[in-house]
């Protein structure tokens, strides 16, 4: 059948489809969107649990009612998640293994030697992630989709935005998040979860970094803020919510939060940015943090001030003892695939 017929056979009122992203009947070849699995957890530095996330995201995804008030025709887009790679979650079982051992290491008082062979064996290991992910996200746009990526922990999406950096010229990062993640080489790991916007700020092509909901930051990391001249724009938790005390809009603070934004945006979601109660199994919980639909609301403004969101990222989802956080995990998935689309014109934002 073609898209079409799959689309007049389907009942988006009935029971989804087993083992399908959303229980939608859609394939790669009849899909706008697709979803890059990344179960990657090798440098998390506190809780683990994040490798599994793409898989229990995408079995919670099934309890998603997907029509949406203000986009009718969101479900007939097309989304589908590939497979859950079986060799990315070998090398990551094996490595995380050592990492842990690492860590422990260090955590202790050793002292990092970058060129320890363990170490040394680790962060190659991660540049060949990147490589991984760089390709696979850059087959997808060439061919014409659009693309989320689903971690793992957050230092997932550096082979993405890499990808990025060679389709535009120049771009923004939006980045919901508790932290900062602008250290260097965080416990010896180049490619740790903590210094995935260190990193992507070696991307010339990303122009403007915009932090929001930072509440857990070193003094490393204030250093780079400043030092940025300007490209790294931060909103930290606690000015966010003295605004808001002080007699302030959300609406108002999100405009202030997109203003420096330029036209074209990577949204780069670490889970914990929200609310603790909304994740409490994931990695590195914080409090404070926002509520879902105060999320869903500064993505909706990003798009109704015409930023076209080129991709995004959802990471450090960690399932827990329960499906809590990947319910949570896969409704806010389903917000950024659908406001995506409505930002490149695939779907169309009808508000009543």
């Amino acid at each position: 059948m073609n898209k079409q017929e799959i689309i007049h056979s389907f009942d988006p009122n009935g029971p989804g489809i087993a083992g399908n992203l959303f229980g939608l009947p859609f394939s790669l070849d009849t899909s706008e969107i697709v979803i890059v699995p990344v179960p990657w957890e090798v440098t998390v530095s506190y809780h683990s649990g994040t490798v599994n996330a793409p898989k229990a995201m995408l079995d919670a995804s099934s309890q998603v009612d997907c029509f949406v008030k203000d986009i009718p025709d969101a479900w007939k887009l097309g989304v589908t998640m590939l497979p859950v790679p079986e060799n990315i979650l070998e090398e990551n079982q094996k490595l995380r293994t050592l990492a842990a051992q690492h860590i422990k290491s260090v955590e202790a008082g050793k002292v990092v030697d970058a060129t320890d062979p363990l170490l040394t064996s680790i962060n190659e290991s991660c540049e060949n992630l990147n490589i991984y992910v760089k390709s696979t996200t850059q087959r997808l746009l060439k061919e014409g989709k659009l693309v989320g990526l689903a971690g793992g922990d957050h230092s997932t999406p550096l082979g993405f935005l890499r990808a990025l950096s060679e389709r535009y010229e120049r771009f923004g990062v939006l980045q919901i998040d508790a932290h900062a993640d602008l250290r260097k080489a965080y416990e010896g790991f180049t490619y740790s979860h903590a210094s995935i916007m260190y990193n992507a700020l070696k991307i010339p092509a990303v122009n403007r970094l915009v932090q929001v909901g930072i509440r857990d930051f070193c003094e490393e990391e204030m250093s780079v803020i400043k030092r940025s001249m300007g490209r790294v724009v931060t909103f930290f938790d606690e000015d966010i919510k003295a605004w808001q005390y002080e007699g302030n809009t959300w609406d108002e603070i999100c405009e202030q939060i997109i203003k420096p934004l330029p036209d074209l945006v990577y949204i780069s979601f670490d889970i914990d940015g929200l609310d603790p109660k909304l994740s409490p199994s994931t990695g590195t919980p914080v409090p404070g943090g926002f509520e879902f639909q105060q999320i869903v609301y500064l993505i909706k403004k990003l798009v109704q001030a015409n930023k076209k969101i080129i991709g995004f990222d959802l990471c450090e989802v960690a399932p827990g003892t329960t499906d809590w956080d990947a319910n949570v995990g896969a409704r806010m998935l389903w917000q950024l695939c659908n406001w995506m689309a409505v930002s490149n014109k695939k779907l169309s934002y009808v508000p009543e």
